[in-house]
């Protein structure tokens, strides 16, 4: 994974079942303890009576963050590659109080050779069409609207408080329309859920209708600390997925090989379909390069 990653917030309030990002919060807590800024009580209560509740709950804001830019900037040479939303939303609603990631963005503006990617649920996002426009004057910007769905009910199953998918569409539309560089980014791709090809065709020509530029997708990365909140849920809404799935990522947290392939050849023939380009630029940089082979996931409605 070649690229570096900028994070204004710690934790996210949409609580998507399948975020692979709810470890951080648990090394922030720790870290904040163990250097004494957080009692024993505290402790407990920021991690919750689940683990994932905090991630969820408790959104550590990073009010340094633009100060501490000016160092790390010197530290990245001109071509390469930095996402903002890696591990968290940065348009989340706190961003509507705190106003970070629009202050990161300013700051930005004032980099050039670099490649920026911003990955986000939120319509929040066209509210900075303004510096987003100054920031890929000067460098490349990928934009990556996130949607794994265009089914509003499906959507709330799995991705409990986020915006529904008809919104975030008019975002990217917005986005497109006053210039920026911006995409669908469907990422997971949930096997045997949103792995049909009637579904991801239906993003496509979503994607193609609101004008994006281009369509990344991704299968789905189940990490340890993401287990217990995603499995309950499938448990909940797919129960005959649920062994399927601990039998496929039983060993590691990525699909297996032979369902990854077929899933990208599947987003080929729908990029051919709806006009898109293969190549994704600052996506590439970050496709995992090892797949695992162990596992199967011939799920119901899956891919063959």
């Amino acid at each position: 994974m070649d690229y570096w990653s900028l994070n204004p917030y710690v934790g996210c309030e949409f609580g998507c079942s399948y975020c692979y990002a709810r470890y951080t919060h648990r090394y922030v807590v720790e870290r904040a303890h163990d250097a004494g800024k957080l009692t024993d009580a505290e402790f407990a209560d920021y991690r919750g009576a689940h683990g994932w509740e905090a991630f969820e709950r408790r959104i550590f804001v990073k009010e340094q963050v633009v100060g501490a830019l000016d160092a790390d900037l010197k530290r990245v040479p001109v071509g390469e590659c930095i996402v903002i939303g890696t591990a968290t939303d940065p348009y989340q609603p706190a961003e509507r109080r705190f106003r970070l990631t629009r202050a990161v963005l300013q700051r930005l503006t004032r980099c050039e050779g670099l490649s920026f990617g911003i990955i986000t649920k939120s319509p929040l996002i066209a509210r900075d069409c303004d510096v987003l426009l100054r920031l890929q004057q000067r460098n490349e910007l990928q934009v990556h609207v996130s949607l794994i769905t265009h089914d509003a009910q499906l959507a709330r199953k799995l991705e409990a408080r986020s915006p529904v998918p008809a919104a975030r569409l008019r975002a990217l539309h917005k986005l497109v329309a006053a210039g920026v560089n911006a995409g669908l980014i469907v990422a997971p791709v949930l096997p045997g859920i949103t792995d049909d090809i009637g579904h991801l065709d239906a993003l496509f020509a979503a994607a193609r209708d609101a004008g994006a530029h281009f369509v990344h997708a991704g299968a789905l990365r189940l990490y340890a600390a993401v287990r217990h909140r995603f499995l309950p849920v499938l448990d909940e809404h797919f129960p005959d997925l649920v062994a399927r799935y601990t039998r496929a990522y039983a060993r590691q947290a990525g699909a297996p090989r032979e369902y990854t392939k077929a899933l990208s050849r599947r987003i080929e023939k729908l990029r051919r379909k709806h006009g898109f380009k293969n190549h994704t630029g600052m996506i590439d940089r970050y496709r995992p390069t090892n797949m695992p082979v162990q596992g199967e996931l011939e799920l119901r409605g899956s891919l063959p």
